[in-house]
């Protein structure tokens, strides 16, 4: 069989092949006294292959061996059956058994934590590897929108002296003899390339030691941010709508088949991908929860899930909040000139109760305040001297987001835990496989 050329489960479907040749791993296995079922899975998809003990006593009997997991090669005659699984079935007239997999540990109705523990196997599962061509998707639509728009991809460094998020977040590492931290941002360093490079985004790994367990966070992952000179709070959000929109209808382009997999709603991601988004400043949402839902959420309260999901349920598509108060925020968020108590800031809220996806600012210009703030949080201002330097040399106005993209992923894949949308997933409990 080694000389024979090979397709993809999904080619020789699409391409309507009567003879093909086939390589891949046994996902399902069944065998009555005249009959082997073998449901083949490849990377592309499974397909039901049949062998009969009339045709082939030899191969039938080799086809007694397999087990789960097993990896094969087959040829045969590829026919439509609509009983079958994807509707197809391949008459099989050769095989070769490439392994014969040890009893696999993952059975039906495995705990969650079961399937973590396996996650190295787990992952071949159809449901994650659905997931896990949804995420290759939306990383290269992320390259593609801010590459058409002219944005250059800008990398910062992991290993960062000081914060930019919040110091109880901070992972910290020996660095030789010294100390740094993993990254919380690019943002900092972003902040330095737009003065050279006008329009930036970078795609890259990042690092918050909260001590959370809930579905939606991870110690480990990967942010998609943007920064750009001269653009103001109106101008972002309305970069980061066009964003999340753009990468909905690159899904809906090239994973249809992966949604119908997961059982997703594809209407209802039509309806995101071309709905217009609302922007609202915190002051409004705090009226929509204390009105509407008959919440009791004072000014200066930041929003918790809950509410988050409240607004958005509101709304029914994403929304953008702005203004939230400037002392609970970043000391990079400056106050608004028409009323310091609010930031020039904003979240993203998705629908269905995914909640927070984009968060971003304008960057503060007042070297003075910053200093403060960071005083008052019990930072080190001259950390960030070379920081301060932006300012001082040729300052111009100019803001910047990030997108959570496991966030994303989950809520385009209509998943319950953000553990999902990333191959193996690091939290607080988790730091293995």
């Amino acid at each position: 069989m080694s000389d024979k050329k090979y397709t993809t489960i999904e080619e020789a479907i699409s391409q309507g092949l009567e003879k093909v040749n086939l390589r891949g791993w046994v996902y399902r296995e069944r065998k009555s006294n005249k009959f082997a079922f073998i449901v083949l899975r490849d990377e592309s998809d499974i397909i039901q292959c049949v062998i009969a003990k009339a045709k082939s006593l030899e191969i039938f009997e080799k086809a007694q061996d397999l087990t789960i997991e097993s990896s094969v090669k087959l040829s045969g005659v590829l026919k439509k059956d609509e009983r079958a699984p994807t509707g197809y079935e391949v008459r099989v007239d050769d095989l070769e058994i490439v392994q014969i997999a040890e009893p696999f540990p993952i059975t039906e109705h495995q705990s969650p934590e079961l399937l973590y523990d396996n996650r190295h196997l787990w992952i071949r599962s159809r449901q994650l590897n659905a997931i896990l061509k949804i995420r290759h998707t939306v990383v290269g639509a992320i390259h593609e929108f801010f590459r058409k728009h002219g944005y250059y991809e800008f990398d910062a460094p992991i290993f960062q002296p000081s914060m930019s998020e919040g110091g109880a977040t901070l992972f910290q590492v020996k660095y030789f003899d010294d100390k740094v931290y993993l990254s919380q941002s690019w943002q900092l360093y972003a902040e330095a390339g737009i003065f050279s490079l006008g329009k930036i985004y970078n795609m890259g790994p990042t690092f918050r030691a909260e001590k959370s367990k809930t579905s939606r966070h991870l110690s480990e992952f990967w942010m998609a941010e943007m920064e750009a000179a001269w653009m103001r709070l109106d101008e972002i959000t309305e970069v980061a709508k066009d964003e999340i929109r753009f990468i909905i209808k690159k899904v809906l382009e090239c994973n249809k088949k992966e949604l119908e997999i997961l059982e997703r709603d594809i209407q209802i991601l039509e309806k995101y991908a071309e709905a217009k988004y609302p922007t609202i400043k915190y002051a409004e949402a705090l009226e929509i929860l204390n009105k509407k839902y008959n919440m009791d959420v004072p000014w200066g309260k930041d929003l918790r899930t809950i509410e988050e999901a409240k607004i958005a349920e509101y709304f029914q598509v994403p929304v953008v909040v702005t203004h939230y108060p400037t002392e609970i925020m970043g000391f990079y968020k400056p106050p608004s000139e028409d009323n310091p108590k609010e930031a020039l800031c904003f979240d993203m809220l998705a629908p269905e109760g995914y909640c927070e996806i984009v968060g971003g600012s304008e960057r503060s210009l007042l070297v003075d305040n910053m200093m403060k703030r960071l005083e008052a949080e019990g930072e080190d201002p001259h950390t960030y001297d070379w920081y301060f330097d932006l300012r001082r040399y040729g300052s111009v106005p100019h803001s910047g987001y990030g997108v959570g993209v496991e966030r994303v992923i989950m809520w385009i894949c209509g998943i319950d835990n953000i553990k999902d949308a990333i191959p193996f997933p690091r939290t607080m409990l988790r730091k293995a496989p």
